[in-house]
């Protein structure tokens, strides 16, 4: 059926692509600093991102304001490149993951 090394590889996979946000596939590798580390990045970008946007629930809602007349907070750079950052560095683990699945050797 599968290696030794493709079964880890497809396990940390599947752990990267369900848990990327809370860094499931660095606690199954023992890193549970970076497994923290992770999750308290990806709770920073997205609070942040959800504190920048110009809507915010109740005030938005009740006062009709529409989204034309609020201003967006340049601010809201800042979560958005580490946000993308971050997604890079996920996808770049995806096809590293990939990589050494295919070049697993026939024993």
């Amino acid at each position: 059926m599968f290696l030794k090394d493709e079964k880890k590889a497809l396990t940390r996979l599947a752990l990267l692509s369900v848990g990327w946000g809370i860094g499931l596939d660095r606690f199954y590798e023992g890193k549970t600093r970076d497994g923290f580390l992770a999750l308290l990045g990806w709770a920073i970008i997205f609070g942040s991102l959800i504190f920048f946007m110009p809507c915010h629930g109740y005030e938005y809602a009740e006062n009709g304001k529409s989204l034309a007349s609020e201003s967006i907070s340049p601010l809201i750079i800042l979560p958005l490149s580490f946000g993308i950052y971050g997604i890079v560095l996920v996808l770049r683990k995806v096809f590293r993951l990939l990589r050494q699945f295919e070049l697993v050797e026939e024993g």
